[in-house]
């Protein structure tokens, strides 16, 4: 989904729900390819967390990271302590220590999403060139960034240049080509791993498709290699009633499991009041559980649309029913 924190720029248009035969051939290639080849290149360990199905509950909220205050109400509200909490981070912001420490200490990974674009004083955004990146110009805030969360010392989920395969933001498609994406991706990865920071989880996000004009296209293009990622994230969002999950993720994850094997998470995800919140988290869990996904980071928050599960019973039952199955391994 399009984000900008501060100034609530529109979304892209919602993505209609795949024809109904389409539906059925994914998840039959999805049951086929589940434990098929995952590509030519070697898989490394899927990251430095445990990659059991049906494991994490994070959340997106408010605030973050200036501020912890959403996320602990979120979790009073659900009865539901959440295993993976995200943010967003400009380029050049440093990592932020001090919410990942507080993250840690309620139980929680951190998970941010590097967005490669400068904000000015003015708050106007500019792209940074993945090719710069991939050439190396940018090292000196990348081993800053790097030896940041080496120094944490706590696993730390990261992800960079998030939902490529849409075309609302400049690293994305029809903006910057497939190829100059990878040889960013690698290169960052590669530096990461050179500089010691072995408590990475690489987790490639992406956006659910809509083939429609190729509007958004399948990510396959943007595929970095199994050597460079250890999970694979899908954000998407129930924008209408009838919504739901097989529809909505399966023609995504179908096409994903045509190269990689990876562990899945759906990265963000969320449904408005209005389109009947307490069904679509019932739906929601009941998708990860069949398609077995590591599990989802819920949008909680009115950043854009409003997301928020608190103040809505139905929806904090829905939530916390779904939820007693789920257990943080190391717990």
């Amino acid at each position: 989904m399009k984000h900008d924190r501060r100034q609530g720029r529109k979304r892209p248009l919602p993505i209609v729900i795949a024809a109904a035969v389409l539906v059925v051939v994914a998840a039959v290639v999805v049951a086929v390819t589940r434990h098929g080849s995952g590509g030519s290149d070697p898989a490394p360990p899927p990251g430095t967390l445990p990659h059991t199905p049906e494991t994490y509950l994070g959340v997106y909220a408010s605030n973050v990271p200036a501020s912890y205050a959403q996320v602990s109400a979120f979790a009073t509200a659900t009865d539901v302590k959440p295993d993976v909490v995200m943010y967003f981070s400009s380029w050049y912001t440093p990592f932020k220590t001090a919410f990942a420490q507080t993250a840690v200490q309620n139980g929680a990974v951190p998970l941010i999403q590097i967005e490669p674009r400068t904000e000015s004083k003015t708050g106007v955004q500019k792209p940074v060139s993945l090719a710069a990146i991939a050439a190396g110009k940018y090292d000196a805030y990348l081993s800053s960034f790097s030896a940041q969360v080496r120094s944490f010392g706590h696993p730390v989920i990261l992800s960079f240049g998030h939902e490529m395969n849409g075309n609302w933001y400049p690293w994305g498609h029809t903006k910057s080509s497939p190829a100059s994406f990878k040889a960013a991706w690698r290169h960052i990865v590669t530096l990461f791993r050179e500089l010691g920071a072995k408590n990475v989880t690489w987790l490639w996000t992406v956006n659910i498709i809509d083939l429609r004009h190729n509007r958004i296209p399948s990510p396959a293009p943007w595929w970095p290699g199994n050597s460079f990622v250890n999970w694979v994230g899908i954000d998407g969002y129930y924008f209408k009633k009838n919504y739901e999950f097989a529809p909505l993720f399966g023609p995504t994850i179908a096409r994903i499991r045509g190269f990689t094997k990876d562990p899945i998470l759906i990265s963000e995800t969320g449904a408005a009041a209005q389109v009947g919140q307490p069904a679509k988290i019932t739906n929601l869990f009941a998708g990860i559980h069949a398609y077995g996904l590591l599990g989802f980071v819920w949008f909680d928050s009115t950043d854009t649309t409003n997301f928020r599960i608190d103040n809505n019973p139905a929806a904090e039952a829905a939530f916390r029913q779904g939820a007693k199955t789920y257990k943080w391994p190391g717990t």
